[in-house]
C-alpha cells in the first residue's frame, strides 16, 4: 500500500466518521472539502457508501434512491457533467397529510419531483428508455426534503455527494398514475407554502424530461453494482426552484395530472 492511498483511505474515513456523528446527533459540520483531502466523486462516493453501510448495520431499511443535481444550471455552478444520487430510507418516508417533526431535521429544504416505483429489477447498465419504460410501475406526486449536515448549505460536489446527496427524507402521494396518462415533459408543478405560491417549475426542468433522470440513474446503479429492484422508489429531481422551510409551515405541492400533496412542519 503506497502512502497516497493510505492517505485518501484516512480521510475517506474521517469524513465519513464526520458526517455519520452529524447525521447521528443531528448537528451541522463545516465544509468536508476544507477539512479533508477527498479526491473528487469517487471518494465522496466512498464516504456516502462507508455510511450507508453503517446505518443499514443499525437497522435502517433502503426504499429507493434520489437523483440530485438533475438541473443544467445547477451543474455548471458546480463545475459537474451529471447528476448525482443518495439513498432514501423508510425512517423518512411521509406521505400526503402527514406532519413532519422539525427536530429530525438541521436546515430543510423543499423541491417538488415526481416519483418513480419500479416494478422489476433493472440489473443492466445499458437499458434503454423503452425497457425502463415497461419496468416503472406507477409514477406519484412527492416532495424531497433536502437537507444538509454541512453547516450554512455551503456545499460543492463533494460535500452533497459524501452527505447521501444531501437527502433528507420525502413525502409521496397516495394517487398513482401509469405514466402514459402524463405529460411528464410539459407538466407544471407549483410549491405554496402558507398559501402564498413559493415555486413554480416544469418537467422539462428535470433533465428536459423526468424519465432522462430515471434512465441516468437505472443505468448508474446497474454500472455500480447495485440496480434498481422491484418496489424501489425514484425521486426524479426537482422541477423547480428549492425552498426553505421553517417549524410551523404548511405546504402544498401540485404537479399537472396529480392531486395535491399536503404536508406541514410542526412548531416545536
Amino acid at each position: 500500500m503506497t502512502s497516497g492511498v493510505a492517505s485518501t483511505r484516512a480521510a475517506v474515513q474521517d469524513a465519513a466518521d464526520a458526517l455519520f456523528a452529524a447525521r447521528t446527533e443531528n448537528s451541522q459540520v463545516p465544509p468536508l472539502r476544507d477539512r479533508f483531502d477527498l479526491k473528487g466523486g469517487d471518494d465522496a462516493y466512498a464516504v456516502q457508501n462507508i455510511n450507508t453501510e453503517r446505518w443499514i448495520k443499525q437497522g435502517r431499511r433502503p426504499v429507493g434512491r434520489k437523483i440530485g443535481l438533475t438541473s443544467k444550471a445547477v451543474q455548471q455552478q458546480i463545475g459537474v457533467a451529471e447528476p448525482d444520487y443518495g439513498i432514501l430510507w423508510a425512517d423518512y418516508a411521509f406521505q400526503d397529510g402527514d406532519t413532519l417533526q422539525a427536530s429530525r431535521f438541521m436546515q430543510p429544504r423543499a423541491e417538488v419531483e415526481i416519483a418513480f416505483v419500479i416494478g422489476r429489477s433493472l440489473p443492466d447498465p445499458a437499458i434503454e428508455m423503452t425497457s425502463l419504460i415497461s419496468a416503472i410501475a406507477y409514477a406519484l406526486p412527492s416532495v424531497e426534503i433536502v437537507d444538509s449536515a454541512i453547516k450554512d448549505w455551503d456545499i460543492r460536489l463533494v460535500d452533497t455527494i459524501a452527505d447521501n446527496a444531501s437527502a433528507g427524507g420525502f413525502i409521496l402521494g397516495i394517487e398513482p398514475k401509469k405514466i402514459d396518462a402524463l405529460d411528464l415533459r410539459l407538466c407544471g408543478a407549483l410549491l405554496s407554502v402558507n398559501g402564498a405560491v413559493a415555486s413554480t417549475g416544469v418537467g422539462a426542468a428535470c433533465l428536459g424530461h423526468p424519465l432522462n433522470a430515471a434512465l441516468w440513474l437505472a443505468r448508474k446503479m446497474a454500472e455500480v453494482g447495485r440496480p434498481l429492484g422491484e418496489g424501489d422508489v425514484v425521486l426524479s429531481g426537482a422541477l423547480g426552484p428549492l425552498v426553505n422551510l421553517s417549524r410551523g409551515d404548511v405546504a402544498v405541492a401540485e404537479i399537472q395530472g396529480f392531486s395535491p400533496l399536503k404536508f406541514a412542519i410542526d412548531g416545536k
